[in-house]
């Protein structure tokens, strides 16, 4: 039997798309973050996150990101750099009315610059908002 807490916790991961033995990194870890989310998605993957300096190709990006924290759009194409073709990132920002909120359209104006795509947004935790970024689909071959 699983405690409703375990759940929940498994629950965040599934909704991000993470699956079992997936590489997740994590950029922009603070005090701040949502412990429970991490320790949900390390357990749902089996292992630690990855952290910034991570060279290996990654399936999942966690970008925690705050207000004040620099250029969105410069730390979006940095972090493409170790993406999988199929991989995801997801933009992690404070909630309106907290500390370091980012306005929506500051994520809508850096996506397209850097070539993503903007899919999705759902609730992490009690505190942020994820905002879902992949990378546009490869044309398919006609024949």
């Amino acid at each position: 039997m699983v405690a409703a807490g375990d759940a929940g916790r498994s629950s965040v991961a599934e909704r991000l798309g993470i699956k079992p033995d997936m590489v997740v990194q994590e950029i922009g870890w603070d005090e701040d973050v949502d412990d429970d989310v991490r320790a949900a998605i390390e357990e749902h993957i089996g292992g630690d996150l990855l952290d910034e300096d991570a060279t290996e190709a990654i399936d999942v990006v966690l970008l925690w990101w705050r207000d004040d924290d620099g250029d969105l759009g410069d730390q979006l194409v940095e972090v493409r750099t170790t993406l999988n073709q199929d991989g995801v990132i997801w933009v992690l920002t404070p909630k309106t009315g907290q500390p370091g909120h980012v306005e929506p359209s500051e994520i809508a104006e850096a996506v397209p610059s850097v070539g993503l795509s903007q899919t999705s947004n759902i609730n992490i935790g009690s505190d942020w908002v994820g905002t879902r970024l992949v990378p546009p689909k490869s044309p398919k071959s006609k024949r």
